[in-house]
């Protein structure tokens, strides 16, 4: 009996998902994947700027064009890889049955995509043509259309409600334990009932009343005794905190994420641990990306560059007048911070204007890090250099790029992807240490 061939579908891509990833085209195994021609008319206007989006319309216009080599782009062309399908850009749309722009009642780019999936869907009644998009509203008139239509799954976190924490607690662990754990400062996993501790993976351990922090020291192989320490001025005022700040200021630790919702300290945390190690690394970078409001360019915004970003940076300079608050004008502190910046030591910028610089001794905080895809997250790590240290900082629940979400954004994926590595630290800050007035907005609104 003759085994029945895997039916190949037809991948429609929309712009969302080539600006989410300017290799998604390759993503798809052995099924065929189908470029409409306005979508290269959409990335033909993004592709002038520094934004990633920008960064992705160019180097998905290039891979096109060397995939594409002499041919041309209206017939099937095979994709360089081990069992990858064919790629085409869908140059009309004759769709006798459905127009998408008149039944939206309106021309327009995605209204153009949605017929160019209906024209594949008439020309090759026999396969399959799903319209992949990260753009909800155009998958919900997809499907208005009969369309099957479907997010890019690719980079996205199965279970948010799981996420690695960081932190556990073990309870029920005998006094003589913990008071072993201050006395020596560590114990063995077996001693608190871990057979498969984390690396890196902080603990705290609990007999009633009596706690010791802890963390698993992947080196060592020893569960060893956290002390709250504080940085810069800054005291970590919870366990959590402490935790943040231990991964932090451990050299052994090159990469640490810290997630957690607004006015859990995650930044200043971030900024106090590399200010209080400033003599270890060349320069101290505190970036974020910028994403306008309403997602519009900054370009509409009055005034010269600088002008334009400083609002987007506001945050960020806030958080280091925080701690400089912390000693008296007259105290080295304050004028070493003043200093550090004045010789760009200590550089607060927008993302995009890291690019191509070197990575290689620099104590790096990414700042807003759940607006970032998981290939911007891949394409940061990837520049590191000797002696650098990578600190991400973010909240999943507070996105405000239009094609992300809690399990498609880079930091979620960070998160889930490296997590045990011995190399790496994650911690979830959860209680608000702002002021009681925010945390009864994260709380109750």
């Amino acid at each position: 009996m003759a085994v029945k061939q895997k039916e190949k579908k037809i991948f429609v891509l929309d712009t969302s998902v080539i600006i989410y990833d300017h290799l998604a085209i390759l993503q798809f195994a052995e099924h065929d994947v189908a470029i409409p021609i306005t979508v290269l008319e959409e990335l033909d206007n993004f592709k002038k700027g520094n934004d990633t989006k920008n960064f992705s319309a160019r180097e998905f216009i290039r891979f096109i064009d060397s995939a594409s080599d002499k041919e041309t782009l209206d017939h099937w062309i095979p994709l360089a890889g081990k069992g990858l399908g064919k790629f085409k850009v869908v140059m009309q749309t004759k769709n006798p049955g459905l127009d998408a722009n008149q039944i939206f009642g309106e021309r327009k780019a995605d209204h153009q995509i949605l017929n160019a999936a209906l024209t594949l869907v008439n020309e090759y009644p026999d396969r399959k043509v799903v319209l992949v998009t990260k753009d909800i509203n155009l998958r919900l008139k997809a499907k208005s259309l009969h369309l099957t239509a479907e997010d890019f799954e690719s980079g996205k976190v199965k279970d948010v409600d799981s996420l690695h924490t960081g932190r556990t607690t073990i309870s029920g662990i005998s006094a003589e334990t913990i008071d072993r754990i201050y006395q020596d400062g560590y114990c063995s996993p077996k001693e608190v009932g871990l057979k498969e501790p984390q690396n890196n993976g902080y603990y705290i351990i609990k007999n009633g009343k009596s706690s010791v922090l802890t963390y698993y020291n992947a080196t060592s192989e020893n569960i060893e005794r956290v002390e709250k320490t504080s940085a810069f001025g800054i005291k970590p005022l919870n366990a959590e905190q402490v935790f943040a700040l231990h991964a932090l200021l451990n050299p052994d630790i090159k990469l640490v994420t810290i997630q957690g919702v607004a006015g859990t300290g995650k930044t200043l945390l971030a900024l106090a641990g590399a200010l209080e190690q400033k003599k270890d690394y060349r320069q101290i970078y505190l970036a974020r990306p910028i994403v306008p409001l309403s997602n519009k360019d900054i370009g509409y915004l009055p005034g010269d560059i600088k002008s334009k970003l400083n609002p987007y940076m506001e945050p960020l300079w806030d958080n280091l007048k925080f701690i400089q608050s912390q000693f008296p004008e007259s105290d080295k502190s304050y004028k070493k911070i003043q200093e550090l910046v004045d010789q760009e030591k200590l550089m607060i910028t927008p993302l995009a204007y890291i690019r191509g610089r070197s990575l290689s001794n620099i104590f790096f905080i990414v700042d807003e890090a759940q607006n970032l895809t998981p290939h911007e997250v891949k394409t940061i790590i990837t520049r590191a250099g000797e002696g650098t240290k990578i600190v991400f900082t973010g909240d999943i629940f507070q996105i405000d790029t239009p094609y992300l979400d809690t399990q498609s954004n880079g930091l979620s994926y960070l998160i889930e992807k490296v997590r045990n590595h011995r190399l790496y630290a994650h911690i979830s800050l959860e209680k608000g240490e702002r002021s009681e007035l925010a945390n009864l907005a994260n709380e109750l609104l």
